[in-house]
């Protein structure tokens, strides 16, 4: 098998369907005139419109340098494409085929595209991903093939009896067909969440109305009617599914929980926080996708430039101290986190985690899942079970801050997060909690910053050959770009990105080591972590949100827009 497909790979020709832009539109042109002379004597613009799809498409796997399928179906794995999310490949327009003890083969249509490769490097770290050009008409066929809609009709909502609450519910596989209409509804809800790639799924009862909606890439989406003599049912079903009993939900202004479900064989985690509001309720429920925690430094959404990665190695070398990761809500803390501790991750380490909840279990790290209450009296017996490596969920109060604190100085590498806007403001947000300045200034080794940055739709982004001066003076941004080229959203989009102009999210981060030095003047008073912050932006050798931002913005990877909703653009370069 895999010597046929290797064969077949390299002869067989390319007919796919997909967007342009204009700096590759110029590359097969040329390439169409270098296979047919005769085409020279055509404008540039007429031929594309001349060419047969099948000889623009041959085109581009020339210039790429890919092989070429114009059949896919016979080469399908059914397990592998099984799961795998409908959506995500719908929208990436890719599929996989088949996989070896070395390699994983997937059929795309657009080679500029990074999703296909990102994603199953990701699922499959050790496997090389191996891309083969299709045609789009040959993948949109296979991705239909494990499509599934499982959405009642609104008849069939209309007809739900209000007073039936229906049992107890487990194991809710939301992928399969569902004979009752309130099942089929929630079920729903969530699948297209999980296939939507959204973070956090929201129900909200207003006046006369409940509707639900998707945060998608740090966005929240459009919002779809639930019938208002369904409010109640859906509540009840979703409190089911965690098993809570009826007695304890009257006593609770606020419930916290967790529930699985099954989604294409895969156990999807959903986080569950619901409140009561002047109208009814509100429900958030966070999607935590266990396919999608196996993230790496310098992949995917933590593809950090190479600058940014070796500050990363350094500060990860540091024997014992605290390293913080600071940001708002929903900004990949955790995720780069447990990226770092994969990569720290050894035999001969004791590693350890406090968490509430764990998000990312990781093989070989004892994860221990604790309540807020808990906290204090799990110190003890914490650090008597021998840690090399602590990772704390988030500094909150002052138990865990001195937690983080006694361990450092008993020499551990402790990583955690904490809320505040800026790396600078980290050791400020200590004293807030009531630790003194020389003991924070003492054990913090780094005090890094993220965010996550929306991504530019790749088929649809426009290009601009610079700035204009008000965009120069509203970013704060110097005469270079001017001429720079730049890209920026289409606000229209296009089917990829389900017209939203931006596709993915990308970590950027900013770090400021506590170099002994500085640790001494933090201590002395002699320097505050604003002026810190100064010294550090002065020297211009550490990567900055502002920087690494601006960085991507050159890459044609996002727009000035996207990076200000996330970092102040106001303090210049």
């Amino acid at each position: 098998m895999e010597i046929h497909v290797r064969k077949t790979l390299r002869n067989m020709n390319l007919n796919i369907g997909f967007t342009l832009n204009e700096t590759i539109t110029d590359a097969v042109v040329d390439q169409l005139i270098q296979c047919d002379p005769s085409l020279a004597e055509r404008s540039r613009e007429d031929i594309p419109r001349t060419c047969t799809a099948n000889r623009i498409l041959a085109a581009v796997g020339t210039i790429t340098s890919l092989p070429v399928f114009l059949k896919i179906k016979n080469f399908v794995d059914r397990t592998l494409l099984e799961e795998s999310d409908p959506s995500l490949l719908n929208r990436g327009m890719f599929v996989p085929l088949y996989k070896d003890s070395e390699q994983i083969y997937i059929a795309v249509a657009n080679p500029w595209d990074p999703t296909a490769e990102d994603t199953f490097s990701q699922q499959f770290p050790d496997l090389e991903v191996t891309k083969i050009l299709a045609p789009i008409a040959e993948i949109t066929t296979v991705i239909e093939t494990v499509s599934r809609t499982t959405g009642p009709s609104q008849s069939e909502l209309d007809a739900i009896e209000v007073d039936d609450d229906g049992d107890e519910i487990s194991d809710f596989n939301v992928s399969e067909k569902h004979a009752e209409p309130l099942a089929q509804l929630v079920a729903q809800i969530v699948s297209d969440g999980v296939k939507g790639r959204a973070s956090d799924i929201h129900i909200k009862c207003d006046k006369g109305r409940v509707h639900y909606s998707y945060r998608i890439d740090g966005d929240m989406g459009e919002k779809f009617e639930i019938p208002l003599k369904l409010k109640d049912r859906v509540d009840a079903f979703l409190l089911n599914l965690m098993g809570l009993p009826p007695e304890e939900r009257a006593k609770r202004p606020g419930i916290s929980g967790r529930f699985t479900v099954n989604y294409l064989r895969r156990s999807i985690d959903m986080r569950f926080e619901r409140h009561r509001t002047y109208r009814g309720y509100h429900v958030t429920m966070r999607i935590l996708d266990k396919s999608h925690f196996e993230a790496k430094l310098g992949v995917g959404s933590l593809a950090f430039d190479s600058a940014t990665l070796f500050e990363m190695e350094k500060v990860m070398a540091i024997p014992a101290g605290i390293i913080v990761m600071s940001g708002p809500t929903g900004s990949g803390k955790s995720t780069t986190l447990n990226a770092m501790l994969r990569e720290l991750n050894r035999p001969e380490d004791n590693i350890l985690t406090l968490e509430n909840p764990v998000e990312d279990e990781i093989p070989g790290v004892l994860h221990c899942d604790i309540q807020p209450n808990e906290f204090k009296p799990m110190i003890a017996s914490f650090m008597r079970s021998d840690p090399d490596i602590i990772l704390m969920g988030e500094v909150r109060d002052m138990d865990s801050a001195e937690l983080a604190i006694e361990a450092a100085i008993t020499g551990h590498k402790v990583l955690t997060t904490i809320h505040t806007p800026r790396a600078s403001q980290i050791i400020e947000r200590f004293e807030q909690i009531g630790i003194e300045r020389w003991k924070i200034a003492q054990t913090l080794k780094a005090a890094c910053a993220q965010r996550l940055i929306k991504l530019l739709c790749p088929g649809c982004k426009i290009r601009k050959p610079g700035l204009t001066e008000r965009d120069i003076r509203k970013f704060n941004l110097g005469e270079e770009w001017r001429e720079t080229p730049v890209f920026q959203r289409n606000n229209d989009g296009c089917p990829d990105c389900e017209n939203r102009g931006y596709l993915g999210r990308s970590a950027i981060l900013e770090i400021i080591p506590i170099t002994p030095e500085w640790s001494d003047a933090l201590s002395k008073g002699t320097l505050s972590p604003y002026e810190l912050e100064i010294k550090v932006r002065e020297q211009g050798i550490l990567p900055s949100l502002r920087t690494s931002g601006l960085k991507i913005v050159k890459e044609g990877r996002t727009d000035l827009e996207a990076l200000r909703k996330v970092i102040d653009m106001s303090a210049g370069d």
